[in-house]
């Protein structure tokens, strides 16, 4: 007997903890899809609610519950689900979000038609709005939007598993809450990304996400990974400079004339570096220029207090950068600095 013949086309890694009040609606939105060939793998993280009840109500032979002994955390959750995952294609799902019937159907069609791209996501709602979220949907658009954040919806993806396993890639515990945004960077730089531009699914947004809860980890790790997507790029940096770019993501609120200075010289370096089209040429500069402009606009306009020296600096500084003022907000910045101007 040939085992193939049980082997599913789609795997999808659904883990739960204490989701008693929308389980159902995510479990039945997957049981009742168009596509049928598949697995779901629900994954509970020793709830203590009714979520597992709820769960063992369904008979259906396509749906495996593995119950925890102990929680051990989401993205612990996620990579045991890769681990047992039997499918040519993994797709994840959350146990408070709603997917669109025919969702696994168009996805499928398109990983078996683009055999090049290994990563695919869609558009979402945002549950009890009407909020559309909308994300870029080719390989380039999303490499260089993910310089700025994740723009896939983590429960929208469907992704080749081959390609995981080719490359030994997996979740990374120590980014969560970001553990998905981490693994799209990785794979960006060894395989094809794309997000279908249709609505596959319905997202829920509440208080008890672990996103919302760690969001100042999320905010660190996310910066950490900007810098390691930069340093593909392999350019010759300093500490300091990479304190710097550190210091950007993060959004600190105080920069240096010395930094806006020490910036100029690592923007140059990055685009010298980009030659290689690792990032679109144009939209990469354009990016630079935005990070250039925010630690600009930053230490001229959102300053505590002014003094003489700082306008002086404008003066020095502007004909080394993209932007000026317009002559209304260089008499205002020359006020303040001249007043000494200091804010209350």
């Amino acid at each position: 007997m040939d085992n193939n013949l049980n082997i599913p086309k789609v795997s999808v890694i659904m883990p739960v903890y204490n989701c008693e009040q929308y389980v159902k609606e995510a479990v039945e939105s997957i049981l009742n899809q168009t596509f049928s060939d598949f697995e779901l793998l629900i994954i509970d993280d020793a709830s203590s609610d009714s979520t597992i009840s709820i769960v063992k109500n369904y008979n259906d032979p396509r749906l495996k519950l593995i119950e925890k002994p102990k929680n051990s955390g989401y993205t612990n959750s996620l990579n045991y689900g890769l681990s047992i995952a039997r499918g040519e294609y993994i797709a994840r799902m959350d146990g408070d979000d709603i997917s669109a019937l025919d969702r696994f159907e168009k996805q499928v069609a398109f990983l078996n038609e683009n055999r090049e791209i290994a990563v695919c996501g869609s558009l979402f709602t945002i549950i009890g709005t009407q909020t559309i979220v909308n994300v870029p949907e080719n390989h380039s658009e999303i490499k260089l939007t993910l310089l700025s954040h994740c723009c896939f919806g983590h429960p929208t993806i469907m992704m080749r598993k081959e390609i995981l396993d080719q490359f030994s890639l997996h979740y990374d515990t120590s980014r969560e809450p970001a553990e998905d945004y981490d693994l799209w960077s990785k794979l960006s730089v060894v395989t094809k990304l794309h997000n279908i531009q249709k609505v596959l699914l319905d997202y829920r947004v509440h208080d008890a996400q672990v996103s919302q809860k760690k969001n100042n980890q999320q905010i660190k790790n996310s910066s950490e990974i900007k810098l390691q997507l930069l340093n593909n790029l392999q350019f010759h940096s300093s500490l300091e400079e990479q304190d710097l770019l550190r210091k950007i993501f993060l959004q600190e609120d105080f920069f240096t004339f010395q930094e806006l200075k020490q910036f100029q010289l690592l923007k140059s370096k990055l685009l010298k570096a980009n030659e290689i089209g690792f990032f679109e040429p144009k939209g990469f500069s354009n990016y630079l220029l935005k990070l250039e402009y925010g630690i600009w606009k930053q230490y001229f306009f959102r300053r505590d207090q002014y003094s003489p020296i700082i306008f002086f600096q404008y003066i020095k500084i502007k004909r080394e950068i993209a932007f000026n003022l317009t002559p209304l907000n260089q008499l205002k910045l020359l006020v303040k600095s001249l007043i000494f101007y200091k804010k209350k």
